[in-house]
């Protein structure tokens, strides 16, 4: 037990040393790609869903067969289900440091905007300040988006339709994100909540433009 409980500490640290050592964004420093967060993640959960899943077979075929002793012992089954509910409750401790605006959002006065960018959405339709956002590389920008009728979605998606980031617009609310831009690339604005029939076609494409950064790969 003692055995399962130090692999469990180890892995977690190993993970939490990656990811959240990673994404502590300061003033000027490096905010961590989208991309490399889902990634982490989807391999974080899909091995403890492999585990859940080897766990139960095993406890399956034990119990169900006709050769040998049939009979499961209680400390070890127990052990296994204790190992994974640590497992699984530190996995989604250390997966929400990971999330990249949680950082920023909770020390929001640390943080000063390069660039501000103030968007009205209403009758279905994006208002924005210019006909392109334009940003330059390395710079923290802050989205400021307010709605004057319905709950909708403001998300900024990459030339292959991946997503960087997203947040719900409720009306009478503020509705802001912080984002460092730390590669180049143009982004497209789409509405990520559904607003009815009419909120289908709210894509306004190419609207954000990152220049081109020194040493960096566009997106």
């Amino acid at each position: 037990m003692e055995n399962l409980f130090f692999l469990a500490k180890n892995a977690i640290f190993i993970y939490h040393f990656i990811f959240k050592g990673s994404i502590h964004l300061k003033q000027g420093g490096t905010m961590v790609d989208s991309n490399v967060v889902l990634f982490g993640q989807t391999l974080a959960y899909t091995l403890y869903c492999i585990a859940i899943l080897l766990l139960m077979g095993w406890f399956g075929m034990r119990i169900t067969t006709k050769t040998g002793s049939n009979v499961v012992k209680p400390a070890l089954f127990y052990s296994f289900v204790g190992f994974l509910v640590v497992l699984g409750v530190s996995l989604h401790i250390v997966t929400y440091n990971t999330i990249p605006w949680s950082p920023v959002d909770l020390n929001r006065s640390d943080y000063t905007p390069d660039k501000k960018f103030e968007i009205t959405v209403a009758n279905h339709e994006f208002q924005l300040p210019a006909e392109k956002l334009t940003i330059e590389c390395h710079d923290l920008v802050l989205f400021d988006v307010t709605s004057h009728d319905l709950t909708y979605g403001f998300g900024l998606f990459r030339q292959d339709n991946t997503m960087v980031f997203q947040m719900q617009v409720v009306p009478g609310h503020r509705n802001d994100i912080l984002w460092k831009f730390d590669k180049p690339g143009v982004y497209s604005i789409r509405s990520t909540e559904y607003s009815g029939p009419r909120g289908v076609p709210m894509i306004v494409k190419d609207a954000v433009e990152v220049l081109a950064c020194e040493e960096s790969t566009k997106e």
